[in-house]
């Protein structure tokens, strides 16, 4: 299993919408509203870097006002 946080960007007074529908997609664990320069951080999980990619691609970068995506995979360096 790979698990991921995507830092998400979006139109101004879009982040709680954004949120929302995130949430709904299937393989997304948690997505909450934040400040700074990211509006909406998701933590992610799918069974292989290539189904993260089709998440992310397919999925949530289809939701509207969203307009820019950062993922991050877990790692474990231990």
């Amino acid at each position: 299993m790979v698990q991921s946080f995507i830092l998400i960007q979006t139109g101004v007074g879009q982040a709680a919408a954004v949120a929302e529908q995130i949430r709904t997609i299937p393989g997304v664990l948690s997505a909450e509203d934040v400040t700074g320069p990211y509006d909406v951080v998701v933590r992610a999980e799918a069974n292989s870097v290539d189904e993260l990619g089709k998440l992310v691609v397919a999925r949530v970068q289809a939701v509207p006002g969203i307009t820019r995506t950062l993922t991050c995979p877990v790692v474990n360096l231990s």
